[in-house]
């Protein structure tokens, strides 16, 4: 699946990590993932570029701005792909669930 392809790259999955917080500025966005993984403005650029092409990020101008937000277009479609293994983790997240609430119940006691 493309998506993956995307999303196996660190510097692309901090992005969306950071649009998954709020809309930002293309600037904000630069300035962070320079100091994170030290690279320039053009490979950044190029990281939005990927982002935007394949349907995780979209992108809006305000004036000289350009803000990018998450699209949720190829993260559907992710999730409809991890679906299908879903029964694999969800009795142990019950299980998980059922266990803090048996925690809960005795530090109540």
């Amino acid at each position: 699946m493309q998506a993956f392809d995307v999303l196996g790259d660190p510097v692309r999955r901090r992005i969306l990590e950071l649009l998954a917080e709020n809309e930002q500025r293309s600037g904000d966005i630069v300035e962070v993932i320079q100091h994170e993984f030290g690279i320039t403005q053009a490979a950044v650029s190029q990281h939005l570029r990927i982002l935007r092409e394949n349907g995780f990020a979209s992108v809006r101008v305000d004036g000289a701005r350009r803000i990018y937000s998450v699209d949720g277009t190829a993260l559907r479609e992710v999730e409809e792909w991890l679906s299908r293994f879903r029964s694999f983790w969800e009795p142990k997240l019950d299980a998980l669930d059922t266990e803090i609430a048996r925690g809960k119940k005795k530090n109540r006691e």
